[in-house]
């Protein structure tokens, strides 16, 4: 079994973050793209900057990542090749470890990831039509909390 570290993002990050986002959406095709992967490196350069993103490493590469500021985890993405191995749940139960409620947005079209969170102790809170998110899909909100299952 390989062992998935996390660890806070470096700026050299950012490709590898750009380049996870470029990923998951081409495995996503309901998903509109809206960036280029230049803009989706520069955005990752950005989050990491910020200080709102760990890294998940498998055999010393980036295979995953979640930006978070402080309890709203903002984006969580693992690479196709790399789901099913522990990475998306070793990343949520390090933000899990820090917070004793966390909140993140999903769209409802991502059945996989509506399944995952519901597997993690995530309720859904609300829905929405979409109208108030940057690619109009329908999305819904998702809360943990420490004790709460």
């Amino acid at each position: 079994m390989t062992t998935i570290t996390i660890t806070p993002a470096r700026s050299l990050d950012a490709g590898a973050v750009g380049h996870i986002l470029s990923a998951s959406n081409e495995a996503m095709p309901w998903l509109p793209r809206l960036h280029s992967a230049a803009e989706e490196i520069m955005y990752a350069g950005d989050m990491i900057d910020a200080g709102w993103v760990r890294v998940a490493k498998m055999d010393g590469k980036v295979v995953g990542f979640i930006a978070r500021w402080e309890s709203d985890i903002h984006a969580l993405y693992v690479l196709p090749e790399a789901q099913d191995k522990g990475v998306g749940t070793a990343l949520l139960d390090d933000a899990k470890s820090e917070y004793e409620f966390l909140a993140l947005w999903s769209y409802q079209a991502n059945s996989p990831a509506t399944r995952f969170y519901g597997l993690r102790g995530f309720i859904e809170t609300a829905r929405t039509d979409g109208s108030e998110n940057d690619v109009g899909l329908p999305d819904i909100r998702f809360e943990w909390a420490k004790g709460a299952f």
